[in-house]
């Protein structure tokens, strides 16, 4: 009677053993996932930066503006990285700085604009009204490429990737380097 009563005992602080590893674990898991999921983001806010300096850099305005202005326009998702402001791998500053997509300051104050999420009359506007001003357009997704943005960015877990508005392109007054033309027909790695 005894040897069950112990074979029992044991049977019950093993289940016990194995129910707290398992909540312990299962917290450990539940803590560290948000922690990825930030630094997924970061990740990407960083790639994304990368992208959009690259693209400037093998841009050129018919006046080089020694200080480049780039304007952030709507909710974006992936700036949080360039909004700390920076420098190109030139050397040249870039300025950051957000502004509403009806200000009348975009076009004469911004060499290039980041688009976030906008309405389609807000967008419609915004173009409009870069009609006949060299300002590089980049939209963070969507469907944009289409609407008028120079670049549209392709933002994975694993790469930021980017399509070109060759029309877009020829009517903006900015000229952009033909490699960069090159990079954007390149497939994504497949997994």
């Amino acid at each position: 009677m005894k040897v069950a009563v112990w074979a029992t005992e044991r049977v019950v602080r093993c289940t016990y053993a194995l129910l707290v590893g398992l909540l312990c674990l299962l917290t450990g898991v539940a803590s560290a996932q948000p922690q990825t999921v930030a630094g997924m983001a970061e990740q990407r806010a960083q790639s994304v930066t990368q992208v959009v300096l690259g693209i400037l850099s093998y841009a050129r305005w018919p006046v080089e503006p020694a200080q480049l202005h780039l304007c952030i326009v709507g909710p974006t998702e992936y700036t949080d990285d360039l909004v700390k402001g920076t420098t190109q791998a030139t050397g040249r500053p870039v300025a950051v700085r957000r502004l509403l997509a009806d200000n009348p300051a975009i076009v004469s104050e911004c060499d290039a604009v980041y688009i976030g999420k906008l309405t389609a009359d807000e967008r419609s506007r915004l173009f409009a009204s870069l009609i006949g001003h060299p300002v590089l357009s980049i939209s963070e997704g969507g469907d944009q490429c289409t609407v008028g943005s120079l670049f549209c960015l392709r933002v994975g877990d694993d790469q930021v990737s980017f399509e070109v508005n060759l029309d877009s392109v020829a009517r903006s007054g900015v000229r952009i380097h033909p490699s960069v033309l090159q990079l954007s027909r390149r497939k994504p790695a497949a997994p």
